[in-house]
């Protein structure tokens, strides 16, 4: 069985992050596994508190699944500090699994801030360059990117500045911030771009990370990034379509959509 590591923050109310992860792996094909990186007390409306699992903690648990269990892609995700983020890095580094699938994880659905402002620089330096995709999303890209991304040709541009960093791809999503829900994946050669319809519905809390864990799944099963990309983009538009009327705020997509209804 084909296997994907998720690195990110735990999500109490199971929407986002590990939780929403371990859950798109699972209804992929793929046998998931995590490293919890933080504990966020969060829910649809809100995040309450964030406490950092110290960076041994963090160390031991990539060297605990890497020396026992083949990883076939690697999907990280919230990260909140530089020492985190270099701790990360360095492991994936040493490890050097095939896929790595960067979601860089700055505010949560509701807005709250997930990763500190003083550790951009260091996801610039550190993190990207390991990357074999990054997905960020508009807001995201433009922290990045140093611009303002407004059209599907800025989106472009910013790929371009993005690859610059060391990234060896990076998909753009635009969700609804450019028209459609178009996303824009540039490999440093071509361009291809991905529309899917637009939902009308407020519930699409943790669609990021189950974007990202998605496209990880895919590569570790052997699609190509485009595919894995076309694939991923397909099944998070059906899981929001799906989506449950679950909490006060954003509810969560449903990532179990094929196999029970709501």
């Amino acid at each position: 069985m084909k296997t994907a590591l998720s690195i990110a923050g735990s999500d109490c109310s199971g929407g986002a992050g590990i939780q929403a992860d371990i859950k798109t792996m699972s209804a992929i094909g793929v046998f998931g596994m995590s490293v919890i990186v933080s504990v966020v007390a969060e829910n649809t409306s809100r995040v309450i508190s964030i406490e950092d699992v110290s960076t041994k903690v963090i160390s031991d648990q990539i060297d605990a699944v890497f020396e026992d269990i083949t990883v076939d892609a690697v999907k990280v995700g919230m990260l909140s500090s530089p020492e985190c983020m270099k701790t990360v890095a360095s492991k994936l580094l040493q490890y050097k699994p095939k896929h790595i699938v960067v979601d860089p994880v700055m505010y949560a659905k509701n807005g709250c801030p997930l990763m500190r402002e003083s550790a951009i620089d260091t996801l610039i330096s550190q993190v990207i360059p390991v990357a074999t995709l990054l997905t960020p999303n508009v807001p995201e890209a433009e922290k990045i990117s140093g611009m303002k991304i407004e059209t599907v040709e800025d989106m472009k541009l910013a790929c371009k500045k993005i690859i610059g960093m060391g990234a060896k791809a990076v998909l753009i999503k635009g969700g609804h911030y450019i028209g459609d829900a178009r996303d824009v994946l540039y490999d440093g050669k071509e361009y291809s771009e991905f529309v899917s319809k637009r939902i009308n519905t407020k519930n699409t809390h943790g669609t990021g990370c189950t974007l990202s864990s998605a496209i990880a799944s895919y590569l570790a099963l052997g699609e190509s990034l485009a595919g894995a990309v076309a694939k991923a983009k397909e099944y998070v538009t059906s899981a929001i379509e799906n989506a449950l009327e679950l909490g006060k705020g954003c509810g969560p997509t449903h990532h179990f959509f094929k196999y029970y209804k709501n």
